[in-house]
C-alpha cells in the first residue's frame, strides 16, 4: 500500500470490542462448552459474564470457573434460570444492560427416527429453539448474537434427527436475523475433545470413529481460533473446524454440501444397486457355512465400530447394547453391514436383532430369502385378491363369490377318506347347478349384500 502496487480498493476487518459497560449473557454457562467460552471471552477482554444454567452456581465446577473468570479480569455472576421459561429468563435480564448473547446450551437424546417420540423430541427443541426464541424477541438491542448450532444440521449424523432439526433453525434464525440488519452468527460445531459436556469423554475408540466419519473432534484451542475467526467474518452461518473429505469417500449416501468434492461409490448398470463379492460369495456357500461365515463377518464389523482389536472380543450371543452400541454405533454398524452386503437395511437392525447371531440370521435370509412353500404361495395369491375388491366388476366378484363357496365347501370336508371321485363329483354338480342354484348356495355360505 505505501508504494501504490495494490489493486482496487483495500478493505480491512477491525475486530469488535466489547463495551465496557455491557454484559455478555452465555446460556449453558457453567457446562463444558459454555465456560470454556466465557473464560475465551475473559482472556479477549470481555469484563462482564451473566452465566446462565438449570444448576446455576450449583453446578459442578461453577465455584472455580467464577474464581477464574475473577483471575481474568472478569466479573461474573452465575444464575440459575430456566431458558426455556419466558418469563424466568425474562425475570433474569431485566434491569441488565445485555451486548452480547452467546446461546451455548443444549440437550441430546440421540436415537434412531422411528425410535423419537416426541416426548423426546421436545426438550431437545425446547432446549435449542425455545430458548434461542426467547432471547431474540427479549434483546433486540444486540452487539452480537452468536449461536451454537451443529454440523448435524448441515451435514447430517445418524441418530441426530431431533438434534439436526433444533440446529437447523437456529441456522435459518441466524440468517433472518442477518437480512434484517441485526447482528448474528451460527457455529456449525462438529463433535467437541473437551473431555466433558453432552459428548463426555472421548475414548480413543471415540476419537477413531469420529475420525472415520469424516468429521475429527474440536480440541479446545481449535475451537476459541475458529471462534474468532468467525466473530471476525461477515457470514451469519458458518461451519468452524475440519473436515476429512477421505471419511466420506465410498459412503452410500455423500452429504450434498460436499458432493463437489467427494467421490460417491460407483455402481455397475449391470448389477443390482450395492451388489458386492461378499455377497456373492455368500449366496455360494451350504447353508452351516454361510451362517458361519455372517456371523464372523458381523463380529469383524461390530468390534471394528466399537474400536476393539480384533473380532474376538465381540461375543456371538452377548446383546450388542451389553457391548457398549448406543443409537449413533448402531447406525454405524447398519451402514457397514449395508455396505458390504448390498442389502438395503433398517435403520432399527441392531435393535430388532440384538446379538450377533441373530443379525448374521436376519442377513442370511437377505441374501439367500428361503424357499417359499404351497401354502405361502396360495396364501400369496389370496393377499392380493383381499387388495384388489374394489377394482373388479360386479360381474367378476359374483363369479369369485360362487368360486370361493364351493373351495370353502370343500375345504370343511375331511379329505383324508375321500376318494378323488367325490371331487369330480362336486365339481359336476357345480357345473351343473342353475342360476337359482348357485345363489342360494351364496346365500347359505356368505352374507347376502
Amino acid at each position: 500500500m505505501s508504494q501504490a502496487r495494490h489493486v482496487g480498493k483495500v478493505v480491512l476487518t477491525v475486530p469488535g470490542g466489547w463495551e465496557p459497560e455491557g454484559t455478555v449473557l452465555v446460556t449453558g454457562g457453567t457446562g463444558a462448552l459454555g465456560a470454556l467460552t466465557a473464560r475465551h471471552l475473559a482472556a479477549r477482554g470481555c469484563r462482564s459474564l451473566l452465566l446462565l444454567s438449570r444448576s446455576g452456581p450449583d453446578a459442578p465446577g461453577a465455584a472455580d470457573l467464577a474464581a477464574d473468570l475473577r483471575a481474568a479480569g472478569a466479573e461474573a455472576e452465575i444464575v440459575a434460570c430456566d431458558i426455556t421459561d419466558p418469563e424466568a429468563l425474562a425475570g433474569t435480564v431485566r434491569g441488565r444492560r445485555i451486548s452480547s448473547v452467546f446461546h451455548v446450551a443444549g440437550v441430546l437424546d440421540d436415537g434412531v427416527a422411528t425410535a423419537l417420540t416426541p416426548d423426546r423430541v421436545a426438550p431437545v427443541l425446547a432446549a435449542k429453539v425455545t430458548a434461542a426464541r426467547h432471547l431474540h424477541e427479549l434483546l433486540p438491542d444486540l452487539e452480537e448474537f452468536v449461536l451454537y448450532s451443529s454440523v448435524s444440521a448441515t451435514l447430517g449424523t445418524p441418530g441426530q434427527g431431533n438434534y439436526a432439526a433444533a440446529n437447523a433453525y437456529l441456522d435459518a434464525l441466524a440468517r433472518h436475523r442477518h437480512v434484517r440488519g441485526l447482528p448474528a452468527l451460527s457455529l456449525a460445531w462438529g463433535p467437541w475433545d473437551v473431555g466433558a459436556g453432552m459428548t463426555g469423554v472421548l475414548s480413543d475408540g471415540d476419537r477413531e470413529r469420529a475420525a472415520r466419519s469424516g468429521l475429527p473432534p474440536t480440541t479446545a484451542e481449535e475451537g476459541t481460533a475458529l471462534l474468532d475467526a468467525a466473530l471476525a467474518g461477515a457470514d451469519p452461518a458458518v461451519l468452524p473446524g475440519a473436515v476429512d473429505v477421505a471419511g466420506f469417500t465410498g459412503r452410500p449416501e455423500v452429504p450434498h454440501l460436499l458432493r463437489g468434492l467427494v467421490r460417491g461409490p460407483r455402481r455397475a448398470a449391470a448389477a443390482r444397486a450395492g451388489e458386492t463379492g461378499f455377497a456373492d460369495q455368500v449366496r455360494a456357500l451350504q447353508a452351516d457355512e454361510r451362517a458361519r461365515v455372517l456371523l464372523e463377518r458381523v463380529r469383524a464389523e461390530a468390534a471394528a465400530v466399537l474400536g476393539f482389536a480384533a473380532a474376538d472380543a465381540v461375543e456371538r450371543d452377548r446383546p450388542f447394547k451389553d457391548l457398549g452400541f448406543d443409537s449413533l454405533t448402531a447406525v454405524e454398524l447398519r451402514n457397514r453391514l449395508g455396505a458390504v452386503t448390498g442389502v438395503r437395511l433398517p435403520a432399527t437392525l441392531v435393535f430388532d436383532h440384538p446379538t450377533p447371531e441373530a443379525l448374521a440370521e436376519r442377513l442370511g435370509t437377505e441374501l439367500v430369502p428361503p424357499a417359499r412353500g404351497t401354502a405361502d404361495a396360495l396364501l400369496a395369491g389370496l393377499d392380493e385378491l383381499e387388495a384388489a375388491p374394489h377394482e373388479l366388476s360386479a360381474s367378476d366378484r359374483s363369479l369369485l363369490r360362487v368360486r370361493l363357496s364351493a373351495l370353502l365347501a370343500r375345504l370343511a370336508d375331511d379329505h383324508t377318506g375321500q376318494d378323488a371321485d367325490d371331487d369330480e363329483g362336486q365339481d359336476a354338480d357345480l357345473r351343473a347347478a342353475t342360476e337359482e342354484d348357485i345363489f342360494a348356495l351364496i346365500d347359505s355360505e356368505l352374507e347376502t349384500p
